[in-house]
């Protein structure tokens, strides 16, 4: 579970970057960047989904803080 999490974090990470290359690159607006956002944007949704969906199969269960009673 944690691979898949840190896997589409670098996922993210990848496609924010290609946009900043994409956006240097040229002057003005490129399909390659607006592309690169649009997966960015698609990854960070389908993460969270995934993340949803694995809590509502119990496949991971809330944590939390552990808060110390006075």
């Amino acid at each position: 579970m944690k691979l898949i999490v840190a896997l589409a974090l670098v996922g993210i990470l990848a496609a924010l970057a290609a946009a900043g290359f994409f956006m240097l690159k040229s002057r003005r607006g490129t399909r390659n960047m607006a592309r690169a956002l649009t997966v960015r944007i698609g990854v960070s949704v389908a993460l969270f989904l995934f993340i949803l969906l694995s809590w509502k199969m119990g496949w991971i269960e809330p944590g939390g803080l552990q808060l110390q009673q006075r």
